[in-house]
């Protein structure tokens, strides 16, 4: 292994100038990213067709948000999600979640139905269809067209594995399929349908394929569209079902070799639940944004009632660092498809695992602030409730909680055995919020492979902090804590190993990821200060954020620690203030916002 670095170590690199090809890169993401925040423009205005007077009115009728569909195809937002080899502009995860977030910011209904629908869909055949195929989808796109992926499985609480689709093989080769899909966002206005099937009766990995249909071309004596009941949540987007019934297609939409279904499946999951979660941040940043502007309100003003000493004050600090912790995480995934795509299956896990934890408690938490206004459907306020219904639905499906503990629990052992306390720090690429990437290889994603390099970075951050100043020891003291409850998890992964695999230690398992998913965050916390260190963005680079992230996670992990120094939480609250009145985001990019 390599030696831990020394207190002296200095940073491997500086962030990229703007004359360097990196620097170029940066400044063309941030120049997408400004130009969609101004085509949204100021969500408070009654009078603008994008802002939330319109929004709402479009969720209380259950219907697409035109307007701001219409804006997102003015900014051509399809050309985010098709590769650059194939005319569009995706070249990395981490841009398309960035150029996201003024989307979700605004509307997660907007962002699932107009568009990362269709990228999940597109992943599938990006990853894995022929040139045709992939020309074909890129093409569809580009001109205006959508795609839809047909996975869920609503009467097997979705295990994908259970399908109720099946296809067999049909004369000349084609293949009939039977059998339906309740639940298909986009299925009605879809150009392509991505349907995930059982070609084979016998169970096993090679029971299930991908077909790339053309809805438009299936027999409608043979497949028929179903219409659903308008959900909770996501109101604006058009689910409906799909049955078959010996529906005739040909061998050509067969997507990937037969038989590869699963394992596609569990390779684009790896890039969907990152990018999703990772965006999800930004419904949080709203949230957190519309929380701090009743307090406002309420208070007469930032200096109104002193809310530096009130529950009020406490929460709103809480969900900014939360929002932060997360955010942290949601980095490192994204960055981790390109830089180390073996060992995504657990960092896309972790992520999404926390985010129904993360996102959902601390929306709770902001309630304290909204009080009654917490049912205001209408104006500015309604914004809070929206998300409240829609955010939860991300984390529903095949790739969501269950799904990502399955993911995570059988691998630890092997890494308690292999990596854990051997492995070489990440890269420090990893942790950067900007800089390029090598191109995604999804052929490099793996189920598993037995290395943690995010869990060593945990240990060689936390060995070097110098702890200069109170916040800087508090910090140290907290990351040593942590690297002592990463020792205790390792002992007790190996030791029921050891003990066999009896049912009365399931539950133990299921603890004991909990735990690894929030030392991950830790590490992921850790590894962004580090950089941000030698960064532009003094707040980054100031240790209270990172404490109080680490305080908060020591503390769901139940381990007593200190108070955090006095001058932490200072610093803390005194950005929530600065961040609205100078209209930044509340994530690590601190994006300028409208409104």
């Amino acid at each position: 292994m390599t030696a831990l670095p020394t207190a002296t170590t200095l940073p491997t690199a500086l962030p990229p100038t703007s004359g360097t090809a990196a620097g170029r890169r940066e400044s063309a993401v941030r120049a997408r990213v400004a130009q969609l925040e101004d085509l949204f423009g100021d969500p408070s205005d009654p009078a603008n067709p994008a802002g939330y007077t319109a929004l709402l009115e479009a969720d209380r009728a259950a219907v697409p948000f035109a307007a701001g569909e219409a804006l997102l195809d003015e900014f051509g937002i399809v050309d985010e999600y098709v590769p650059r080899s194939l005319g569009g502009r995706l070249d990395a995860m981490d841009t398309l979640v960035r150029v996201m977030r003024p989307v979700v910011r605004r509307d997660v209904g907007l962002a699932i139905g107009h568009g990362m629908t269709t990228f999940m869909a597109a992943s599938d055949v990006w990853a894995t269809g022929s040139d045709r195929q992939r020309e074909w989808l890129a093409g569809l796109l580009r001109a205006g067209g959508r795609a839809a992926i047909a996975q869920h499985e609503t009467a097997h609480s979705n295990d994908f594995v259970r399908s109720q689709v099946t296809a067999r093989r049909g004369p000349g080769g084609g293949y009939l399929i039977s059998g339906g899909k309740p639940l298909v966002n986009n299925l009605e206005r879809a150009g392509a349908l991505v349907l995930f099937c059982r070609t084979d009766p016998s169970p096993g990995s090679r029971s299930h394929s991908v077909l790339l249909l053309e809805p438009e071309q299936l027999s409608d004596a043979h497949a028929a569209v179903t219409a659903r009941r308008t959900p909770v949540g996501l109101r604006g987007c058009r689910f409906a079902g799909v049955e078959f019934d010996d529906c005739p297609v040909p061998g050509s939409a067969l997507l990937g070799p037969e038989g590869s279904g699963i394992e596609t499946a569990l390779r684009s999951f790896q890039i969907s639940r990152t990018v999703i979660a990772a965006t999800a941040v930004a419904a949080l940043d709203t949230s957190l944004r519309t929380a701090v502007r009743i307090d406002r309100e309420q208070s007469g003003g930032w200096q109104g009632r002193g809310t530096d000493n009130s529950r009020t004050g406490a929460a709103l600090t809480n969900a900014f660092v939360s929002l932060l912790l997360y955010d942290a995480l949601a980095v490192v995934a994204a960055r981790a498809l390109h830089l180390l795509p073996a060992e995504t299956s657990v960092t896309s896990a972790a992520l999404k695992y926390l985010m129904p934890r993360v996102l959902g408690e601390t929306m709770y938490d902001l309630s304290i602030v909204l009080g009654s206004d917490f049912y205001t459907r209408e104006g500015t306020r309604g914004i809070f409730q929206k998300h409240v219904r829609d955010v939860p639905v991300l984390s529903l499906g095949h790739a969501g909680t269950v799904a990502c503990q399955a993911t995570v629990i059988p691998q630890m052992p092997r890494l308690a055995r292999r990596s854990w306390f051997v492995e070489d720090e990440a890269p420090a690429g990893l942790f950067r919020l900007d800089g390029d990437l090598p191109p995604l290889r999804t052929d490099r994603l793996a189920l598993a492979c037995g290395r943690d390099s995010l869990s060593a970075s945990l240990l060689a951050v936390a060995a070097r902090i110098e702890g200069h100043g109170p916040v800087e020891r508090a910090l140290r003291a907290l990351a040593g804590l942590l690297v002592e409850e990463f020792r205790d998890v390792r002992g007790r992964v190996l030791r029921l190993e050891a003990a066999g695999p009896a049912t009365s230690a399931q539950p133990a398992r299921f603890a004991l990821m909990d735990r690894y998913t929030l030392l991950l965050a830790g590490a992921a916390v850790l590894g962004v200060w580090d950089q941000a260190r030698y960064g532009s963005d003094p707040f980054l680079a100031d240790p209270s954020w990172a404490a109080a992230a680490l305080h908060r996670i020591c503390g769901r992990l139940g381990t007593r620690v200190d108070a955090l120094p006095p001058e932490c939480e200072t610093r803390l609250r005194h950005e929530v203030q600065l961040r609205f009145s100078t209209r930044t985001s509340y994530d690590l990019y601190s994006t300028p916002i409208p409104g």
